[in-house]
C-alpha cells in the first residue's frame, strides 16, 4: 500500500533524509544529484514548490502504510497542450515490491483526472531494467532510443491518459 502526497513545505526534512541515505543506492541507476542539491536543499525545495504552485509541476512524495517516506514521482514540464514529463524514484529498502509501479499509476491517474493532461513522457537507460518494467506495466510504450545523461536510454511515452480519469 503506497500513498502520495503533493510535495508540501512540511516534507523537506524526510525529503532530505530519504536523498542522503539513497544517494549511493540511486548512482548505481541514475546520474548523482552532486554535493551542491544537499548543500543547496533548502533553497531547491523552495524553489520546486513554487513552480509546483506556478503549474509548471506536479511533485509528489511516496509514503508506505507508516507514513515513512519511500519515494518521489513527479510530473515536470506541463505544457499547455496538457503533456508532462514523469519522473520517479523510489528508495533501496521499498525496491522489488512494486512500490514504483504503484505509485507510476497514481500520478497517471492524477494527471488525468485532477491535472487534466492527456499525454506523459518519460526516459530512462537501456540498462535499467526495473524502470523499464515499471513504464511497461504502466502502459507506456517505447520511443525510440535516445541518451541519458550520456549513456544508452530509451524514450517512452504514455498517450491514453484519458482512460485513467474514469
Amino acid at each position: 500500500m503506497v500513498k502520495l502526497e503533493r510535495l508540501r513545505p512540511d516534507h523537506a526534512d524526510a525529503l532530505l533524509a530519504f536523498e542522503r541515505a539513497n544517494r549511493a543506492y540511486f548512482v548505481r541507476s541514475i546520474s548523482d544529484r552532486g554535493d551542491a542539491y544537499f548543500a543547496e536543499f533548502d533553497a531547491r525545495h523552495k524553489a520546486l514548490l513554487a513552480e509546483q504552485d506556478a503549474g509548471v509541476c506536479h511533485f509528489h512524495v511516496v509514503l508506505d502504510g507508516e507514513g515513512e517516506l519511500i519515494g518521489r514521482v513527479n510530473l515536470m514540464d506541463v505544457t499547455a497542450d496538457g503533456s508532462a514529463v514523469l519522473g520517479y524514484r523510489v528508495g533501496e529498502s521499498a525496491a522489488g515490491r512494486g512500490v514504483a509501479t504503484a505509485a507510476v499509476g497514481a500520478v497517471c491517474r492524477l494527471a488525468a483526472t485532477r491535472y487534466g493532461l492527456t499525454s506523459l513522457t518519460a526516459v530512462t537507460t537501456l540498462d535499467n531494467l526495473a524502470s523499464r518494467t515499471v513504464l511497461e506495466r504502466s502502459g507506456f510504450c517505447a520511443e525510440g532510443e535516445i541518451t541519458v545523461a550520456g549513456r544508452p536510454g530509451i524514450a517512452y511515452r504514455l498517450a491514453s491518459l484519458s482512460r485513467l480519469g474514469h
